[in-house]
Order: structure tokens, then C-alpha cells, then sequence
């Protein structure tokens, strides 16, 4: 006799893919797309480089640095290619195709990590009330981390 096997539970798909999947085709994917720059930013060039220059802003594939010294600015322009290759193979894509170098401060990238915040336990009453703000997605795995969501973000503030 067989024995019943419950089915296998898919795993929640991260935020991001949802929003690309709900963003695809408007211009708001782009702006998606062109915000990781500054997440993969400091892996992709290393801490030397990131320590000396960020991005500022990006601009119809120029992406502006913001570097700190001027012989960083000097040296940086001699490795603009290799910038630009090592930023679009972290982004799995080629978005950025010009680099801009210009003087000014530069975010220290943090030699500690990452400090996660405080949480706190929630009331009956927010654990309700994130159950019911959920309770709109009509699909359960997408209701179950909506709600999840709504509850992390309540334990986090203060």
C-alpha cells in the first residue's frame, strides 16, 4: 500500500522576481533593472575600489561615480573598461556602457556588515491585523508572504 506523500511545497519566490514579474514591460522594469547597480556595486569591483568610489546616478547606460580623490579619479579612468565589465557581469546584463568620474564623498562600505535592527514580539492585535491586510491576494503562497512581510515590518518599528 502506497503511502499518502503530501505534495511538495514550492518555495516563496524573493520580492524582487515578483516585482519584475509584475513590472515587466512598463518603464518601471528598467528602473528596477538600474537600481541593482548600487547592490552589486561593492562585491563586483572589490572594497579597494569601493572604498574610493560609488555610483551617484545612472543615465541612459552612463553610470556617474562619485570618486574621492583625485588620484583615484586618475587611476579609475585607466580601468573604466574593466569597471564596466565586472558592474554588468554581477547585473547578469549589459546596462551600463559608459562610466563618468566626478569628485565627491564617498560612502565607506561597511568594514562591520551589516547590523540587523531590533525586533519586538507583536500584540494579538498586529498579528490579526497582519493576517487580515493579506487576506486580499487571492493566492495562498503569495497571501502567506505578504502577510510575513506586513509582520517583519511591524516588528521592526518601534
Amino acid at each position: 500500500m502506497k503511502a499518502n506523500k503530501r505534495p511538495k511545497m514550492k518555495r516563496p519566490a524573493p520580492v524582487t522576481d515578483l516585482l519584475s514579474a509584475l513590472l515587466r514591460g512598463t518603464p518601471a522594469e528598467l528602473r528596477l533593472k538600474e537600481g541593482r547597480i548600487w547592490e552589486v556595486w561593492d562585491e563586483a569591483v572589490g572594497d579597494k575600489i569601493a572604498s574610493h568610489a560609488q555610483p551617484a546616478t545612472f543615465r541612459e547606460g552612463t553610470l556617474t561615480l562619485h570618486v574621492d580623490s583625485s588620484p583615484w579619479l586618475q587611476q579609475l579612468n585607466y580601468l573604466k573598461k574593466d569597471l564596466i565589465a565586472k558592474v554588468n557581469e554581477a547585473l547578469d546584463e549589459e546596462l551600463v556602457k559608459e562610466l563618468q568620474l566626478k569628485g565627491g564623498k564617498v560612502r565607506k562600505p561597511s568594514a562591520a556588515g551589516i547590523t540587523k535592527p531590533a525586533r519586538r514580539e507583536l500584540t494579538a492585535e498586529e498579528q490579526a491585523w497582519a493576517k487580515e491586510q493579506a487576506e486580499s491576494a487571492a493566492d495562498p503562497e503569495l497571501r502567506a508572504i505578504f502577510e510575513s512581510l506586513i509582520r517583519k515590518d511591524r516588528e521592526h518599528r518601534g
